[in-house]
């Protein structure tokens, strides 16, 4: 019998339900996706428990502020969007569209282990975070954290998803 790969098994985060917005059963959203309204043009789960997702449905939704706010199906007044606040979005991975041979998801490099140019290896990519001029992963091992920014063919070299490392130019300094 044939085992389901694990991206048709476990979603990809996109976003996640942020707090009660007024007594209607609003929420707001937080979309982790660039851009950040890219979120509502996939099929979402809803994360329900452990390992355990949920397709939502969302009735309306709403810029506010920075972010967005929403009526998902089934859930009709506060208290029941208090329920579900802080749960997470997520897509399944065959909803993405297919890249270019050198682009990547973020969902792909975290987790991935880095070496610099010296072959030192430097930690796992834990998270990672956009700034006004470029994104920068976050590589943590044990002892210590780096913040490299991810500019390819200037600090990243290669990326090789299928072997699980990146290849970074950094110094152990930094």
């Amino acid at each position: 019998m044939l085992q389901p790969k694990l991206d048709d098994v476990t979603p990809v985060i996109v976003g996640s339900i942020g707090a009660p917005h007024g007594v209607r059963g609003w929420v707001r959203i937080n979309s982790y996706t660039e851009p950040s309204d890219n979120l509502f043009s996939y099929p979402l789960l809803l994360e329900s428990g452990k390992n355990n997702w949920q397709p939502i449905a969302i009735e309306q939704v709403q810029p506010h502020g920075k972010g967005f706010v929403a009526k998902l199906e089934k859930i009709e007044d506060r208290d029941q969007a208090a329920l579900i606040t802080n749960l997470k979005l997520g897509v399944q991975r065959s909803a993405f569209p297919e890249l270019e041979a050198d682009q990547h998801y973020w969902a792909d490099i975290l987790g991935l282990t880095v070496f610099n140019q010296d072959g030192v290896q430097l930690g796992k990519v834990v998270d990672f975070f956009t700034t006004g001029a470029n994104d920068v992963i976050v590589v943590r091992d044990a002892e210590q954290e780096h913040l490299i920014p991810y500019v390819p063919d200037m600090y990243v070299v290669d990326v090789n998803i299928a072997d699980g490392t990146m290849q970074v130019r950094w110094d152990l300094e930094f």
